[in-house]
């Protein structure tokens, strides 16, 4: 098998043009990027079993989470009658891949996940949007303005992990034609008359600055539009921060769009507390009740990390997080107020003076996922993070959350903020969250970021899932 050279990439939610911009600059169109960081480990057959750590040859031990370390250290429901089934989630992104069906189905062999009970590739932008032989055909190589490549990687991190967390629900993969506004509008007008009461996975955005004075306000209201079309069927949004601080390498912090609009759930990053520069984990060496951590996770040996064979280490529990903020791969989570919108009424009383993020997910690079990618010609395997992991992760939990509602003769969730802000007002908040009171969103060489505190803040919204329980109160609601 041909040798592929382990690399180190970052895909930024980005600067849209080569020279900065200022606020109320005129643009005639605007591209998404996807929120998404990637380091490249080598062929699938190289999966290192002794998970939470890997081996990679540019950056040495660095530390990886399988499936099943992340559903451990967020407490989802151990019951494997509630798996999403009888729900839909729908992935939206920009190009899709040609490989992906198949990536999936070797996601779900290497880690023992059962198949979907439908994966459908819809192609919004298509005259005919049910047949996939109508998708564009990707080009890695092409179009680089438009990070083709990356969108491909995106949709193999958004398809498996939202899979992942909830096997039972039918996954569609909504794929538009290009990156820009215009096209990723019209592939979710068309999901969203397809998939009434679905759950809508988002990780892409673009820095408000490019859409604030009259910057194309015809594709902002068209996707302000959708949403809310969608939430009155049923609809859940779901919508990355952003991968470059609260400023994104500008002078001014800024939400990222579409997670700032009223009906999307915007979703920051977290790392784990205590982070693990790389190649500094521990082995954990001892049975239980003795426990190690990895930073989100806890686990217990005997094992030995990074072995390619049995004894594994074996996943506790949750360890800890604090704000994700990583400088050696400069890369920060997204996290501020809004340039465009105003304070929403479920986030009156939290000291707000424009629309704020809403919760939190893991989105280290060191303490990423494995994604298993086929866009080289043969299968590889990424460590993948950035505030794109937490979108379809989410989107997975709210299928749970649907599903149970139906066995409770409810309808789906749909616009989910109310529900979180009245969680988070309740006693039940520290039952159902976990509150992130460290660390900073300011990227390294920027002038502003927000530091993580008791209660909401702007760096990592009500905080991350104890999902089992946050189960439990979003079906009473």
């Amino acid at each position: 098998m041909k040798k592929i050279l382990t690399i180190t990439a970052l895909v930024v939610t980005a600067l849209m043009l080569a020279t900065p911009l200022g606020v109320g600059t005129i643009v005639s169109d605007f591209y998404y990027k996807p929120s998404l960081s990637y380091v490249q480990l080598g062929p699938l057959t190289t999966l290192p079993q002794g998970i939470p750590l890997c081996k990679s040859a540019s950056l040495g031990n660095i530390v990886c989470y399988s499936p099943s370390f992340i559903k451990k250290a967020y407490e989802f429901p151990s019951t494997s009658t509630l798996d999403g089934s009888g729900q839909t989630i729908v992935i939206v992104d920009a190009f899709g891949s040609p490989t992906i069906a198949n990536d999936l189905a070797l996601f779900d062999a290497r880690f023992g996940i059962s198949a979907p009970p439908s994966f459908t590739i819809f192609c919004g932008n298509s005259p005919t949007p049910l047949d996939p032989s109508t998708c564009p055909v990707v080009n890695i190589n092409a179009n680089p303005k438009h990070d083709e490549f990356g969108w491909t990687i995106e949709t193999s991190l958004d398809v498996e992990y939202a899979h992942a967390m909830a096997p039972g629900a039918n996954i569609v993969l909504d794929v538009a034609s290009t990156s820009s506004g215009n096209a990723i509008n019209d592939a979710e007008t068309a999901a969203i008359a397809a998939y009434p009461g679905a759950i809508f996975s988002q990780s892409f955005g673009i820095p408000e600055i490019f859409l604030t004075g009259n910057g194309n306000p015809g594709q902002v209201s068209q996707a302000q539009a959708n949403y809310a079309n969608g939430v009155a069927k049923g609809d859940t949004f779901f919508a990355s921060a952003g991968d470059t601080g609260a400023t994104f390498g500008t002078n001014t912090a800024m939400a990222n769009f579409p997670g700032s609009d009223l009906h999307n759930t915007g979703v920051t990053g977290t790392q784990g507390l205590p982070y693990n520069a790389t190649g500094t984990l521990t082995p954990c060496t001892t049975a239980t009740p003795f426990s190690c951590t990895s930073g989100l996770s806890s686990y217990h040996g005997p094992c030995v990390l990074g072995r390619t064979i049995p004894p594994n280490c074996v996943p506790d529990g949750y360890g800890g997080e604090q704000v994700w903020n990583e400088p050696s791969f400069g890369a920060a989570t997204g996290g501020a107020q809004s340039l465009l919108f105003g304070v929403p009424s479920y986030q009156a009383g939290l000291g707000l003076s424009a629309r704020g993020p809403d919760v939190d997910y893991n989105a280290a690079i060191d303490g990423g996922v494995l994604v298993v990618y086929g866009g080289f010609g043969f299968p590889v395997l990424f460590i993948v993070g950035g505030t794109s992991a937490g979108s379809p992760q989410w989107a997975g939990i709210t299928a749970l959350v649907n599903q149970a509602r139906a066995n409770a003769g409810k309808g789906p969730i749909g616009d989910l903020n109310p529900a979180l802000y009245a969680i988070y007002h309740s006693t039940r908040y520290s039952t159902d969250f976990h509150d992130i009171t460290v660390g900073s969103d300011q990227l390294v060489g920027t002038p502003v970021g927000f530091s993580a505190g008791t209660g909401y803040d702007v760096a990592s919204g009500i905080g991350s899932p104890v999902v089992d329980q946050l189960i439990v109160d979003l079906t009473a609601a």
